[in-house]
């Protein structure tokens, strides 16, 4: 999977939103339409340009799967988020990163148009803006590599995640293992470009706790004049045994997220080794015995 990362962090002075990342969609758009536009009547329909503009495609080409996401954590005090760019998209960086500076020292963001002409900026990690003047990397294309395997994880779910079953978006703890396999899966296919796949290994892994909670979260969109549902299910799962190949795909989720809407920063998810397996195995097996007495 290739990829760039572009992070930004600035320290306002006063506090973002406790979601940020419908706004900052909605600013990168207004931003990018600006930077990449060519067409003199600014819009889409009928545009003569559209197979080649990097606006048309991360926001009005229909049918399509978005490549990038905006990354963040939920409440934070001040704004530090990543915007990450795949595949074909990663070609697009340069108009991105000017959409970007754009959208913070001129457009500026939420319904003051606050502008940040004090900001870091940074490409896979390292500094591109300087003396206020953007510098960008040789090479800024990346490959996930995923070296080590464990086989005991807690896998964190740190913004919303919505997933549907049986055509509904699972509110409560019954996210399986293979629901989170399977999204993060289709996604990769998608953003591969190869179509739906079905996952070719067997999910291999047992939960054996969960401490899971449903998120209200909404959004207002300017477009539709409506507010949309970005609610989803946030919290822990710890799972023990898993296979390498279900492994791999959990950290391929970690950099794609998971689920519905992650362009706007829902289903991120993060893989940490599981220091309580040697405890918590234990308990567990005493209790299957139990059971079965």
């Amino acid at each position: 999977m290739k990829f760039t990362q572009i992070s930004i962090l600035i320290k306002p002075n006063k506090k973002p939103p406790y979601f940020i990342g419908s706004q900052l969609r909605g600013a990168l758009g207004y931003a990018l339409k600006k930077v990449s536009c060519i067409n003199p009547s600014f819009k889409c329909e009928g545009c003569f340009s559209v197979s080649s503009c990097t606006y048309y495609q991360f926001y009005e080409q229909k049918n399509s799967f978005h490549k990038y996401r905006f990354d963040f954590e939920l409440g934070l005090e001040y704004y530090d988020f990543n915007l990450y760019l795949f595949d074909e998209a990663t070609k697009q960086l340069p108009y991105i990163v000017s959409a970007l500076h754009m959208m913070l020292t001129k457009n500026g963001l939420g319904r003051e148009r606050i502008i940040y002409p004090d900001f870091e900026l940074f490409i896979n990690g390292e500094q591109s803006l300087k003396n206020g003047e953007l510098h960008l990397p040789d090479v800024y294309i990346k490959k996930l590599q995923i070296n080590d395997i464990k086989k005991n994880i807690t896998l964190v779910i740190k913004t919303p995640l919505r997933i549907k079953k049986e055509n509904n978006f699972i509110r409560d703890d019954r996210l399986e293992l293979k629901d989170i396999i399977n999204s993060i899966y289709q996604r990769q296919m998608q953003l591969l470009g190869k179509g739906y796949k079905k996952f070719p290994y067997s999910i291999q892994g047992e939960i054996v706790k969960k401490d899971l909670h449903y998120k209200e979260l909404t959004r207002m969109s300017n477009r539709q004049k409506t507010t949309m549902n970005l609610g989803g299910i946030m919290g822990k799962i710890e799972i023990i045994g898993l296979n390498k190949e279900c492994y791999e795909v959990l950290k391929v989720g970690e950099l794609i997220g998971v689920g519905k809407q992650t362009v706007f920063g829902l289903g991120k998810i993060k893989v940490k080794e599981a220091w309580w397996v040697s405890i918590l195995i234990p308990l567990y097996m005493i209790q299957n015995i139990k059971d079965l007495i």
